[in-house]
């Protein structure tokens, strides 16, 4: 007979290590505040630990007590970042789960910023933000906030293969060919920034949104009028950009607005188009550390 029902705690059959087990998907609302003001968010936790070989099962209600206890937390008294909120809880795991050398947990959230169109019109436009911190039972932390951004890329290729096929049919075209942006394919683009934050530093995520936002051919409105609409488009036309583009000049960014960030902080920047005259999409990628990308 088992003991209080506790099958966890009995010896795993298969004796193998799990990297993660845990719950995901728990809805809280998570109050966060900011220098500039305080926001509610409508949040996404996954809870996570590491399961030993010779266990059976880890204690999951644990994971959500402890999410509860955090969180529920926030609403009265308010957290200054993602990031806080995610450590706090992954030590508190570490110690619940007394079998576990790893804790991890991942949050998400909708995030609304006031936009201006080209010709001025305001209006909250959509954004998503991440926050990750792994614990690591001998003391080790790693903290992490991201942004996802959607925006718009005009592919440069099409374009510059239009211009010889208009260079073919009209030479007397070249003098407007190289002064006016002429027709290419467009193509919806998210683009994420996930980063560390190293200890005893700040990263604001508006700052983050700022960067990938500024990477694209353009942002995207959810409201425009026509004379709006122009002016995105022949802004988009105006700086084409391949997925590689966006990935290599949020990097660059990045570098220059933390210069102070130690060379071990890891960064992930990953961009993906959804192609309008392919069937696929494009992506490119890059994980590395600052010390990697100074080199």
């Amino acid at each position: 007979m088992i003991k209080n029902g506790d099958v966890q705690n009995q010896r795993a059959e298969q004796r193998f290590k799990l990297t993660r087990v845990g719950v995901t998907g728990v809805k809280k609302p998570v109050v966060v505040e900011r220098p500039w003001g305080r926001v509610t968010l409508n949040a996404t936790i996954d809870v996570y630990v590491d399961l030993p070989s010779d266990q059976k099962g880890s204690h999951m209600s644990r994971n959500v007590e402890v999410t509860g206890e955090v969180v529920d937390r926030s609403v009265r008294k308010p957290v200054r970042g993602l990031e806080e909120l995610t450590s706090e809880m992954c030590e508190i795991l570490l110690e619940r789960h007394e079998y576990a050398s790893y804790s991890e947990v991942d949050i998400s959230a909708d995030y609304f910023l006031e936009r201006k169109s080209p010709k001025g019109r305001p209006s909250l436009e959509n954004y998503r933000i991440m926050g990750k911190t792994e614990c690591y039972k001998n003391g080790d932390k790693r903290r992490y906030i991201g942004v996802e951004v959607v925006g718009m890329n005009a592919c440069p290729c099409a374009m510059e293969s239009v211009k010889n096929v208009y260079r073919k049919i009209n030479p007397q075209l070249e003098d407007i060919l190289e002064t006016l942006p002429v027709i290419t394919h467009n193509q919806r683009n998210r683009s994420t920034l996930m980063m560390e934050v190293p200890l005893e530093k700040k990263v604001e995520l508006n700052d983050m949104i700022d960067i990938v936002e500024s990477s694209l051919s353009s942002p995207t409105h959810e409201i425009l009028k026509r004379d709006d609409e122009a002016q995105v488009v022949i802004r988009s036309h105006e700086n084409p950009k391949f997925v590689e583009d966006v990935v290599r000049d949020i990097l660059s960014k990045v570098l220059q607005r933390y210069k102070d960030f130690p060379d071990s902080t890891r960064v992930e920047v990953k961009s993906e188009s959804e192609e309008s005259i392919h069937k696929h999409n494009a992506l490119a990628e890059r994980i590395t550390t600052f010390g990697e990308l100074r080199k």
